[in-house]
């Protein structure tokens, strides 16, 4: 299959080296042509990690997202969510038909291109979204190392996203399928995983400039109770859409990212510390890294609208978005998924689902 690859940072880098590997034609795209050149220069994606040692070679690198999706069957988004407004925008405005799959969706990443090609009153196609990631990675040198490769992520689609879920589940190992988006985007382990770390160690990180591991000496008894409570919060939402998901540890073990007999004993913080995919990974190195900018407006937020929708109390994701914004000094709802920018305003429970399910 001729896929087109849009974002070039770890998990777009990692995607190409994957689907190269399975004998796909890979059509690399980046916004940041200075993102692009060491690969380019190279003429390959150089790769390390679970995958092997070795260079990727795409059909194509370009700058120009025209010339990525031509004679594409398939489009792979694997950029952070606060890419994506952008991204949605202009593939609304080429406008492009081919199947789009979110790797990942992170939190409401399928309802919020959904609102954003209704804004520019283009038809929506084929999209599918994972509920995270499906790979640990990092670029290192120019080379995109691959710590780990999950072994099970939620994939759904949008009505009419038949299609797009169908690419999804041929080019990525481990999709599994779940009912709708609410499904896939209330799996992302990343809502519950970052920010009680990132909002309750801001202290650590300002002292330190990320001079600690996030998963391992950021995981403290008392991050993981307040993790504990959050992602019981995030089932009881999901539970009031129709969804009895996993609790985190479980998630995190069908990933591939938890220690697998401290998570069978219930032990949160040892399930996560003893992740050998995480290990090594060190905290942010000031409140401009992902954890804050993308976790806490992208993650956290949305999730709170959700959950006001369904009218579940979440005190444990409101004071963290509340002391996450005044330390930062960020309003979340700023440029965050807000329920205008879901699509979902003035929806109740029941509008949302008939959103969401065919």
């Amino acid at each position: 299959m001729r896929v087109a690859v849009l974002g070039a940072g770890a998990g777009g880098l990692a995607a190409t080296a994957e689907l190269t590997l399975a004998g796909h034609d890979v059509r690399l795209w980046n916004r940041n042509p200075m993102t692009l050149a060491p690969h380019v220069e190279r003429g390959a994606v150089a790769y390390a990690g679970v995958f092997g040692e070795g260079e990727a070679v795409p059909e194509v690198m370009t700058t120009e997202l025209a010339e990525a999706l031509r004679g594409a069957e398939a489009a792979v988004v694997c950029l952070p969510s606060i890419a994506h407004r952008a991204l949605f925008a202009d593939l609304a405005r080429l406008p492009v038909q081919v199947p789009i799959v979110l790797n990942p969706g992170h939190t409401g990443g399928a309802l919020h291109a959904r609102a954003v090609f209704a804004e520019h009153g283009t038809k929506l196609p084929p999209l599918a979204e994972f509920s995270t990631l499906t790979y640990v990675a990092r670029v290192r040198s120019g080379t995109v190392v691959t710590t780990g490769r999950a072994g099970t992520v939620r994939a759904a689609c949008l009505p009419g996203g038949d299609e797009a879920l169908d690419c999804a589940l041929r080019l990525f190992r481990g999709a599994s399928p779940v009912p709708d988006v609410l499904a896939s985007s209330l799996s992302n382990v990343n809502l519950v995983l970052h920010p009680p770390g990132a909002v309750l160690g801001a202290a650590w990180v300002e002292a330190t400039q990320g001079g600690f591991t996030f998963y391992v000496e950021g995981m403290t008894p008392g991050v993981a109770r307040v993790l504990e409570s959050l992602d019981g919060e995030r089932r009881a939402v999901a539970q009031a859409f129709g969804h009895a998901l996993p609790g985190l540890l479980a998630e995190m073990t069908a990933i591939g990212t938890a220690d697998p007999v401290a998570a069978e004993r219930g032990d949160v913080a040892g399930a996560v510390r003893g992740g050998a995919a995480n290990r090594e990974i060190a905290a942010p190195a000031s409140f401009a890294h992902r954890y804050y900018r993308e976790d806490l407006p992208y993650g956290l937020l949305p999730f709170t609208v959700l959950a006001g929708i369904a009218g579940v109390p979440v005190p444990t994701a409101n004071a963290l978005l509340t002391l996450g914004a005044t330390a930062t000094g960020e309003d979340p709802s700023a440029e965050g998924l807000t329920a205008a920018r879901l699509g979902l305003a003035g929806l109740d429970a029941g509008g949302v689902r008939a959103v969401v399910r065919a």
